[in-house]
């Protein structure tokens, strides 16, 4: 028969053991919930993924499986991938946990402690083993992600390019690399079937690239353009390059051989642009090649308008040039007929460039001085005299001044300080009334008919022709009157050998005129005659083929061509 005290130490010993059981169960039950929380929390984060990542997740699952096997029979599986050492990891820790669950069970076994301590003693020994186990689990989940993230793998013609985080976004790049392409080709381009691939699944978080890596290399690999930069002059391209900065170097280098201490400015006539963007990567060229085209010259025209007094040999020799290179460019021109307001041809090339220099220019120079009329009743009106002659001053000038390829084309003037002043000048004006032979100025033709024959050299075939022509023929009809050029004084009237009869004008101011060939005369030696008053008419008189009027212009001592004066 058991003593009291037995049936007590009985009592104590069963409390404590089912005391023991259900503080395990209630720590045990708050580590399922809480890794069930940290499961579902990753499983709410892989819920998001796309599709095509649960095919990469569903493989881990068998190999899991296959682990545990391995791990079961002894054979101690082994991994060098990060994630599966630490799933290896976990299971390797679980015979030292349930060792010391099992040690914190048995281990007041036998001994006699209040409840409340034993209670006390288990909570406070087994809390922390469950805090430790979730937080190795919510660990784990963290670094594997961490290393590890969805991703796409894009490859062309069988070489990886980049890895990106979208499939989606990757197909979009290649799509907009494929109407670049064609956008510059100015041709059809589509990527064909098997040469772009791509690969999504789990990828390291380093692996990943960015999308305008993808652009460039994708670009780069089909090769048909290159990111460059074109030359542009008047919309005309000259050259592209790959090299940044290049083309503005080598403008600046055109521009910097006008500059000078005194330059304000260098621009260009044309319009120069560089343009930046992707260019047929044929097209791009050498640097060399596109400095040789600007510093040349392109088909184009120079042109000069003919002006009074002007004649051919004059204009050849202002522009360095004979008179065959002169005719050469304007095939078709008599040399010894042209007109005022011609337009000659002196260069069938242009500058691709033209270098627009303004500098600031300081300088001296003269003053125009003023003039100051007195009528003069003895003189003939439009006829001065100088009484007391001017004289120009000084300035101190500043004055911007533009330069056209070296050519000075403009002057302003910014500043003038006045040095010295300028003399007025003086000057008598006639109030006379002209009488009607005084000379205009100015010439009319003789008489109307066709020209037969120029002004200088020539190969008539007469006998006693001279091949040297001094002036010009005028065919009409026999005894078609002709008149003065201009009014002046008759200096000659007879016969002149081989000029047969002529009349030769006195016109006053530097100029005679001649009238061959006549048939009569209408006038006398000595006789003033006013412009347009006849004088003779026409005949063959002298060397001549038929009728016609030689007319010819002497200016200052020295025949001219009589063309140059003709309106």
């Amino acid at each position: 028969m058991s003593s009291p005290d037995h049936h007590k130490k009985q009592n104590t010993k069963q409390g404590g053991a089912s005391l023991n059981a259900d503080a395990a169960r209630k720590l045990l039950s708050r580590a399922r919930v809480t890794v069930v929380a940290l499961l579902v929390a990753a499983l709410s984060w892989l819920g998001g993924l796309p599709d095509r990542c649960w095919a990469r997740l569903r493989r881990i699952g068998p190999r899991l499986r296959t682990l545990h096997r391995e791990h079961k029979a002894g054979n101690f599986p082994e991994s060098n991938r990060r994630p599966i050492q630490l799933l290896l990891l976990i299971p390797g820790l679980m015979p030292m946990w349930r060792s010391k669950l099992r040690e914190l069970f048995l281990r007041r076994r036998g001994k006699r402690v209040r409840v409340s301590t034993v209670r006390v003693a288990q909570h406070s020994r087994l809390r922390p083993v469950v805090f430790v186990a979730a937080a190795l689990v919510f660990a784990s989940v963290t670094a594997f992600f961490s290393l590890y993230t969805t991703g796409t793998a894009v490859s062309y013609n069988g070489e990886t390019l980049e890895v990106v985080g979208d499939a989606a976004q990757a197909r979009q790049i290649a799509a907009g690399v494929e109407a670049l392409t064609a956008e510059t080709l100015g041709s059809a381009f589509v990527f064909s079937e098997d040469a772009l691939q791509y690969s999504s699944g789990l990828v390291r978080r380093s692996e990943l690239g960015e999308i305008a890596d993808l652009e460039r290399e994708l670009t780069a690999e089909v090769g048909l353009v290159t990111y460059g930069y074109s030359l542009y002059i008047d919309d005309e391209l000259v050259g592209s390059t790959q090299y940044k900065g290049a083309l503005e170097a080598l403008i600046d280098q055109v521009k910097q051989i006008g500059v000078s201490a005194d330059t304000l400015s260098v621009d260009f006539v044309e319009d120069v642009r560089i343009s930046e963007g992707y260019v047929p990567t044929d097209s791009l060229v050498n640097l060399g090649y596109i400095a040789e085209i600007i510093n040349s010259t392109k088909v184009g025209e120079e042109t000069y308008t003919v002006q009074k007094y002007d004649t051919w040999g004059k204009i050849a020799l202002e522009h360095g040039m004979s008179n065959d290179e002169l005719l050469a460019l304007n095939p078709g021109y008599n040399i010894n007929l042209i007109n005022i307001g011609d337009e000659l041809v002196l260069s069938k090339e242009v500058p691709y460039l033209t270098v627009k220099v303004t500098e600031r220019q300081n300088y001296k120079d003269d003053v125009d001085y003023d003039v100051i009329y007195v009528d003069d009743p003895s003189m003939y009106q439009g006829d001065t005299r100088v009484i007391d002659k001017g004289e120009y001053g000084t300035a101190d000038i500043v004055a911007d001044v533009v330069y056209v390829n070296g050519i000075e084309t403009e002057r302003t003037v910014i500043s003038q300080v006045m040095l010295t002043s300028p003399k007025t000048e003086t000057r008598a004006r006639g109030t006379k009334p002209r009488p009607s032979w005084m000379p205009t100025g100015s010439f009319r033709w003789p008489c109307s008919g066709r020209l037969t024959s120029y002004f200088g050299y020539r190969n008539t075939g007469i006998r006693g022709a001279s091949t040297y022509h001094k002036g010009i023929d005028i065919a009409c009809s026999y005894g078609t009157t002709i008149v003065a050029a201009d009014g002046g004084t008759v200096e000659f009237t007879g016969y002149k050998g081989a000029m047969g009869y002529t009349v030769i004008i006195n016109h006053g101011n530097g100029y005679r005129t001649y009238y061959e060939h006549c048939s009569s005369f209408a006038c006398s030696a000595g006789q003033h005659v006013y412009k347009g008053q006849a004088i003779a008419y026409v005949g063959t008189s002298g060397v001549s083929s038929g009728a016609h009027c030689h007319f010819g212009v002497e200016r200052n001592g020295t025949l001219v061509n009589p063309l140059n004066y003709l309106p």
